[in-house]
């Protein structure tokens, strides 16, 4: 039997999760001009996982949490054989969990993360530059993480398409699947859902503190040799000094100084 298991919503986040992700991990390798790309992938994922956490409770049935996160006994009765239904099962369900708090940490340790030469996170001027240093180690580390569990997703999907001929991919598509037997009508969800999701959404990704509108850069290095004020470093160069006549029409000169001294002249007698 035929039945609708995804409303569109869910799908529109599932597909710009992967648009938005697959940006940031190819921005983040090339670097550069396109890590500024990389800061706004990073805003659209929180943004995307923002949003799915509140559709979890104001979505369609399949979408919701309490639909698909089971205890210990679901897990036993699928892997025995005997769970039913159409939307996520109990092992896909660890992994939405998984997938969904990995990416919530990484773009949040995003945000405070820099890469030493031209980028800087959205809220990095909020912390100091050695809890930066730290925060980036983590970010680093969870982006590992993030490929081994996004290969073991990839390689769910076509375990189920080669060996359990179920697609996966297409009903996240379309949003329709096959199913031997008819499962509850999906419910909930709507257009005034959606409008809320999303602005909740938008909200939290709009709402940066302080001066934080844009990623902030490492100032240029100054030109300034070591060791030498900002005075001091600049090319010298000799002022032309008006002159003043004297009583005996000679003529008084200031010579140019580095250092600040009293005004002194000398003249000329005939």
């Amino acid at each position: 039997m035929r039945v609708r298991v995804w409303d569109l919503p869910l799908r529109l986040f599932h597909w710009l999760l992967v648009t938005a992700v697959v940006t940031a991990f190819v921005t983040a390798k090339v670097g550069g001009n396109a890590m500024d790309w990389h800061g706004r992938a990073g805003l659209l994922i929180i943004g995307l996982l923002v949003f799915r956490v509140v559709w979890g409770f104001l979505g369609s049935s399949n979408a919701r949490f309490a639909s698909f996160v089971r205890g210990p006994a679901a897990i036993r009765a699928y892997l025995q054989g005997k769970w039913q239904g159409a939307g996520h099962n109990p092992l896909g369900a660890l992994s939405v969990l998984a997938m969904l708090a990995l990416f919530a940490a990484q773009a949040a340790t995003g945000l405070f993360a820099n890469d030493d030469v031209a980028f800087e996170g959205y809220l990095y001027p909020l912390v100091s530059a050695a809890v930066s240093e730290r925060i980036t180690g983590i970010h680093k580390l969870l982006e590992s993480a993030l490929i081994l569990l996004v290969l073991l997703h990839l390689g769910a999907v076509t375990f189920y398409t080669r060996i359990k001929k179920e697609s996966l991919v297409l009903p996240m598509i379309t949003g329709w699947k096959e199913v031997p037997m008819e499962p509850p009508t999906p419910r909930g969800g709507g257009f005034i859902a959606f409008i809320v999701a999303t602005l909740i959404a938008t909200g939290v990704v709009t709402s940066r503190p302080g001066n934080c509108c844009r990623p902030h850069r490492h100032p240029r290095p100054s030109k300034r040799q070591p060791g030498k004020s900002a005075t001091a470093s600049r090319a010298w160069r000799p002022r032309r000094m008006p002159v003043t006549p004297t009583c005996n029409a000679s003529w008084t000169k200031r010579l140019p100084t580095l250092t600040p001294e009293p005004t002194r002249s000398w003249s000329t007698r005939s």
